[in-house]
């Protein structure tokens, strides 16, 4: 026998909330996350005690006042934009709606389009030819420990600042290498993130941008690292130092990825040693971190890159610990805590997507002490009137009848020229397909790189400096 229908009434009732509810959903995925709240905004500051608040924290953070008055009331308006967004926040916080509060970082007085211009610089080449490694995947019946925290086992050097470089790549390879050479050597030696900046050329970009095993091939290839000590960090692209490269004072033999999208797996990792890994910083909320553990919105387009050098637990809510190179004055004294073991298989802001670890099995050769200073080279001399800046190489890119009427420049030293006037190999792949854009290390190698473009000489001749093209 069928059983009897419900009510019309009761079912067009019920359809209704279904699509009411789906509606609502739907609408709360759509709105940002800053575009309404159910807890009230604090009374807006006046403009006296918003200006109170930004000559202190200028006064905190030695910031001179600009010289150009519009300038320094548009730093104003934007710090007070952002101290109304930060009061907001933990006004939210206070009400149970966030783990972590905000606050008046060295960043404070920047648009979020100028904090992402010179405080990021991961760049991503993807996922799809990484082949995690297998020696920490998780085993049936594996327990690991509850919390780790390297920094408490002496494997962690200072919160270091990479300022406006976008050299985060290269802050997040080192601490990982200083904290596998501690573990396996006893000893924590502040290694230099400046040689894989003004060295590490082949595929990385300096303080445009790099990746963290690119740095970590470059060791291996090199033979080991100096020291910051020997060789400081100086806040820009700089000419590489052959004597400090060659210095070679921590090495590693390679390097390994996580498993993607594991975030066990990587748990595993960070119980052995400190890992490399990458998230999207890029935010408002990563701007102005101030402390507590980060659950806010975040998306998976990965641009920065720090070091995992712990995790554990605090009121049930698991996470990670992240060195980052933004300071001290930034976060928890340098560091984020991020929350981990999320229902998400990326982690949280992308953190599991693409860590990676150096390997050390022996220890390091007898340090060499201090490196002598290296000369100075003058000028990369293309002609009469043209030249190139120190360590790049000059090549011709317009030449008839044997003459070359301009020239261009290639950012590496002792660069193979290739003969389509426009490309530039490095000295150990010197052999150009000018049809792919790429460079050989041998005729018929497997062993590529993709080719360097030229940039104009400048003309050196006469009254000022002007470009050859």
């Amino acid at each position: 026998m069928r059983p009897p229908s419900p009510p019309a009434p009761a079912a067009a009732a019920a359809a209704a909330a279904v699509l009411a509810l789906a509606f609502a959903v739907a609408l709360a995925a759509a709105v940002p996350d800053d575009f309404y709240s159910i807890v009230a905004a604090p009374p807006e500051r006046t403009h006296e005690e918003a200006r109170r608040l930004y000559e202190a924290w200028r006064s905190e953070h030695g910031r001179q006042p600009s010289n150009d008055l519009g300038e320094d009331r548009r730093r104003l308006e934007v710090f007070r934009d952002n101290l109304r967004y930060v009061d907001a926040h933990n006004a939210e916080a206070d009400a149970g709606l966030h783990g972590f509060r905000l606050g008046l970082t060295p960043f404070a007085d920047l648009t979020l389009e100028e904090f992402r211009l010179g405080r990021l610089g991961f760049r991503r080449n993807g996922t799809a030819g990484r082949v995690g490694s297998a020696r920490y995947l998780p085993r049936a019946g594996e327990q690991l420990p509850d919390a780790v925290d390297w920094r408490e086992r002496g494997a962690v050097a200072e919160v270091k600042d990479q300022g406006s470089c976008g050299g985060c790549w290269a802050f997040s390879a080192v601490a990982a290498v200083e904290g596998i050479n501690k573990i396996l050597t006893g000893s924590l030696i502040s290694l230099s993130e400046q040689e894989l900046i003004d060295c590490d050329k082949l595929q990385d970009q300096g303080c445009n941008g790099g990746l963290m095993d690119n740095a970590f091939r470059f060791m291996i290839k090199n033979g080991g690292i100096d020291t910051e000590a020997d060789y400081p960090f100086t806040g820009h692209d700089g000419r590489c130092d052959p004597n400090r490269k060659n210095a070679r004072v921590v090495f590693i033999d390679s390097y390994e990825d996580v498993p993607i999208n594991n975030e066990r797996a990587l748990q595993n990792a960070v119980a052995h040693q400190p890992v490399s890994v990458a998230i999207e910083a890029s935010g408002r909320a990563f701007q102005l971190y101030r402390s507590g553990i980060f659950d806010g919105r975040c998306g998976t387009s990965l641009d920065h890159g720090v070091t995992a050098v712990g995790y554990g637990s605090e009121n049930g809510k698991d996470y990670w610990i992240v060195k980052n190179s933004w300071g001290t004055r930034w976060g928890e004294s340098g560091y984020i805590r991020m929350a981990r073991n999320i229902d998400v298989f990326a982690g949280k802001c992308g953190i599991a997507m693409e860590p990676s670890y150096p390997v050390k099995d022996g220890p390091n050769p007898p340090n060499p002490g201090p490196s002598p200073p290296s000369p100075v080279k003058p000028p990369n001399v293309c002609s009469l009137e043209y030249s190139c800046p120190d360590a790049t190489t000059c090549c011709c890119v317009s030449e008839h009848r044997g003459e070359c009427h301009a020239y261009g420049c290639c950012q590496l030293e002792s660069a193979t020229c290739c003969e389509d006037h426009l490309s530039c190999c490095p000295h150990d792949y010197p052999v150009c397909n000018v049809r792919d854009g790429t460079c050989h290390t041998s005729v018929n190698s497997p062993m590529t790189v993709k080719a360097l473009p030229r940039t104009p000489a400048m003309y050196t001749g006469g009254q000022g400096r002007r470009s050859s093209w």
